[in-house]
């Protein structure tokens, strides 16, 4: 019998730290090897975590709500063998067959790219240094550890000068729920506080359900930490602004014809089961133009000092999370048949909206699509996703008055607006680019000339 503890691992592009958002097991569960026993929250996405060996739940070391780093103990778990841990954990291909970044994979600063099924090798990463200057440690993802002694410490800011014993975790939940634990009556063995005995102080839920909340002041101002999604991207923006000069160019088109294809497109049998929307003829647009203007597919590497033309058109479909904004992308989008990119969206949408999307599947995007029209916006002025060169807001599709053949008639009428980066797009590359998004979406038969 032993005790092993599971850390907290990499789940891929090089991540430092992850939120604990949900605890599936609680103590005295049995768990099987990999069994999902948390899910997580990392600056990109929510991730479940398998755990790499089995047995009896010990101690969940970690509370919901609480933001930690790569390598920390998130629980420890009694086991029948208190052998290797390596031996307990499925092993992955070589580093050296498989693409950097990707699963297995080497990732950003040494460690290896870690997600659901997949247990950490052991690697070369350092954790980052905690605030306080505290040293740059060596981490092993999993470790077979002996069972944690309480540590004694003096109670304070209800400060009573007395010694009280509590593992870190509970002395955590105490400070969380504002309880002096020199006022608690200690029932574990030695005299030990445990954490039933904090919450049993008052009646307050298991700390495991403790979560970050947002804060009303006695103004009645809500304050919401900055953590996770919305931390990134706000990061990411602010960056992007302020480092690629922004053109945003504009262009309002007849769509009728668009709309028509869509129709009949719900009927065609090669889209039974599929959700068909403009939006997929937009996209269909957007891989066929990058042919005619490939810059707009490119990238501008400051380090090396070269525009980088990227070979696959990776589409990026901005997508509203509960968690915040998000930027999944379609891999090889132009390689795609209609049905085939269809279904790509299809999934791409739903996997986002149950807050699902890996972070696998948010690198290494090259143009973005913003769809503000579903939220009924005509149009924006969109920031550029980092990394990339351009962006296509497309727009509420509104039945209109339009001149035809000197005629007003009642047409579909969208708007669409590309932003792109001036350093490396001019502006008849940006406009020849628009203009052939426009064409086809004002008439999808003109696909046929790119």
């Amino acid at each position: 019998m032993g005790i092993q503890q599971f850390r907290l691992p990499d789940v891929g592009e090089g991540l430092v730290e992850a939120e604990i958002v949900s605890w599936k097991v609680k103590v005295g569960d049995t768990v099987k090897l990999n069994d999902t026993v948390v899910e997580i929250e990392t600056a990109k996405s929510l991730v479940e975590l398998p755990v790499p060996f089995a047995g009896v739940v010990a101690e969940l070391l970690v509370p919901e709500g609480e933001t930690v780093d790569v390598g920390t103990p998130i629980i420890s778990v009694q086991t029948e063998d208190a052998g290797s841990p390596e031996d307990l954990v499925p092993s992955i291909p070589d580093e050296d067959t498989i693409e950097p970044g990707k699963i297995g994979g080497t990732a950003p600063g040494g460690r290896t790219a870690v997600l659901v099924g997949y247990g950490p090798k052991t690697t070369e990463a350092k954790r980052r240094p905690r605030k306080g200057g505290a040293p740059v440690v060596a981490v092993e993802e999993v470790v077979v550890v002996p069972e944690p002694e309480p540590v004694a410490v003096v109670a304070q800011g209800n400060e009573a000068s007395v010694h009280v014993l509590a593992k870190p975790p509970v002395r955590k939940l105490a400070k969380d729920l504002g309880i002096d634990l020199a006022a608690v009556t200690a029932t574990g063995p030695g005299g030990i506080i445990t954490r039933a005995d904090v919450e049993g102080h008052t009646s307050a839920a298991p700390a495991q359900v403790v979560a970050a909340a947002p804060v009303i002041s006695a103004q009645g101002d809500t304050r919401i930490p900055i953590k996770g999604v919305v931390k990134v991207m706000a990061q990411a923006m602010v960056s992007s602004a302020f480092t690629a000069p922004h053109v945003t160019e504009w262009i309002t088109v007849d769509v009728s014809a668009t709309m028509e294809l869509v129709e009949r497109l719900k009927k065609d049998k090669a889209f039974k089961e599929l959700r068909v929307s403009p939006l997929l003829i937009v996209a269909k647009a957007v891989t066929l133009a990058a042919r005619r203007t490939p810059i707009i597919n490119a990238t501008w590497d400051e380090a090396n000092q070269e525009i980088v033309i990227k070979s696959a058109v990776n589409l990026g479909i901005a997508a509203a999370t509960p968690r915040g904004l998000i930027v999944p992308n379609i891999k090889s989008a132009e390689s795609l048949t209609l049905p085939e990119l269809c279904g790509a969206l299809n999934d791409l949408v739903a996997v986002a909206r149950e807050g699902k999307t890996q972070p696998a599947d948010q690198a290494g995007g090259s143009f973005t699509i913003t769809n503000v029209g579903v939220f009924g916006v005509d149009a924006g002025t969109p920031i550029i996703n980092p990394g990339e060169s351009a962006i296509l807001a497309f727009g509420a599709v509104r039945k209109q008055p339009w001149v035809v053949d000197d005629e007003i008639v009642p047409r579909w009428i969208t708007t669409l607006a590309l932003s792109f980066d001036h350093r490396l797009i001019d502006g008849e590359k940006g406009s020849t680019f628009l203009a052939d998004v426009a064409a086809i979406l004002e008439d999808p038969a003109r696909a046929l000339m790119f």
